[in-house]
This record gives C-alpha cells, structure tokens and sequence, in this order.
C-alpha cells in the first residue's frame, strides 16, 4: 500500500478502535477477503516505488533471486520478466502467498517462480543460494529487524545483494503527518535514511548505499555480503 494511501486509509479507521486494529492488522499480515483487498491495492501502488529501488542495481540474466515478503507478487513478476533465472517468494501471511501465486502461476508452471509460507526470521534455504533479496514495504513489520536482515545475508551469495524499497521514512517530506501512522497505528520500524544504513552496517553488510526520493518520500537501501 502507498504511503499516502497507508495514511488515508488509517485515518478513516480513527473513527473506531477496533476498526483501526482490524486496518492495521489486514497492513501488516493480510488475512479475509479485506487482506486480499489490500494485496491487490499493494500490486498497484508499489509498481513505481518497486521500478525505482530496482533501478540502482543491474539484474543479471541468470540471477537467483528472493524476494521476502512478497505480498500481492507483483514484484515477483517484474524480477521474473527480468531474468531467466528463478525468482523466490516468502511471505508469512498464507493469503499473500495464496494471492501471490495466482498472479505468477504461469511461471510456476513453468519452473521459473516458487512462492512459500515462511517468515523472514526463519528463510527456508540453504546458506548462499541466492545472487540478490529484495524486500518491498515490508521490513518495516519484521519481529526483529537487526536478526532479521542478517537471516536475509545468510541466504546471499557472497558478493550478492540484499536490497529494501519503502515508500516511507522517519524525516521525509511532510513527515509529521506520516510519522504517527506508522508508529501508533501500524506499530512499524520507521527509520532515517541514517538508521537504515547503520541496520545494513551493524548486519555486516559492506559497501552500503543509501537512496532518497524527497520528493515522493521514497528509499532504498543496499548492501552486499562479502
């Protein structure tokens, strides 16, 4: 979901507690039809964040990727579109998986897309299999961030590339109104540009990079193990 429609969406639900509970649950882990709502929302408003964050490192045609937290799985259609290599899908939420599959069952059919149930904190894949992780609007929910991005190196090929795109973060543009959503509502990791390079440093992740669009509100942090 886009920032702004993550805030719109949030304050309509103020009216009533539960219902901004029900809202920021169906955000952080789709679960009911209202989930696959969201889901499909996701597909649509994170295409142009999702071409941005990519667009600062080359694909290879042959990469192995991973894309963690794959919601709705439209991303994993763009990084299958891009290489003819194959692109894995983990998410902890069975709806998103569900949801993610059908958009890609083509390519599954095909053997070059696998979606699984699995969380962040427990990736279900050897040590180095993968040549690039990409993480889409949603690191801001892993149960613990720091372990987590270092379960996403563990999975890297050495010299491969671990890549998070958020349309969000702490001291962006009109952050004051952004900032109460994400940390009262969604209770998410709202983080500077700053704290997200020092996540990837103290993870252990070398040549790291840090990208801003200010005027959409807009980053993407890289790093690669070594």
């Amino acid at each position: 979901m886009s920032a702004l429609t993550t805030l719109i969406a949030a304050l309509a639900c103020a009216a009533g507690s539960l219902l901004t509970v029900r809202a920021a649950h169906q955000c952080r882990k789709p679960s009911d039809r209202a989930g696959r709502q969201v889901l499909l929302r996701m597909n649509a408003s994170h295409a142009a964040v999702t071409r941005w964050g990519l667009d600062h490192v080359p694909i290879e045609e042959d990469f192995t990727i991973l894309d963690v937290g794959c919601g709705g799985g439209r991303t994993i259609d763009r990084l299958a579109s891009q290489t003819r290599g194959k692109v894995y899908g983990v998410d902890y939420s069975e709806v998103s998986v569900a949801t993610a599959r059908k958009l890609n069952e083509r390519a599954i059919a095909e053997g070059r897309v696998d979606i699984q149930h699995a969380s962040v904190s427990q990736l279900p894949f050897p040590d180095a299999t993968f040549d690039m992780a990409v993480a889409v609007e949603t690191h801001y929910y892993w149960p613990d961030l720091p372990r987590d991005v270092r379960e996403v190196m563990r999975v890297l090929k050495h010299g491969g590339r671990f890549l998070i795109i958020a349309e969000t973060y702490r001291g962006r543009r009109n952050d004051w109104l952004y900032r109460p959503t994400m940390t009262l509502v969604l209770r998410a990791a709202y983080l500077t540009p700053d704290e997200h390079r020092q996540l990837l440093v103290d993870a252990g992740y070398a040549d790291v990079q840090v990208f801003d669009e200010r005027s959409r509100g807009w980053i993407c942090a890289i790093g690669t193990r070594v």
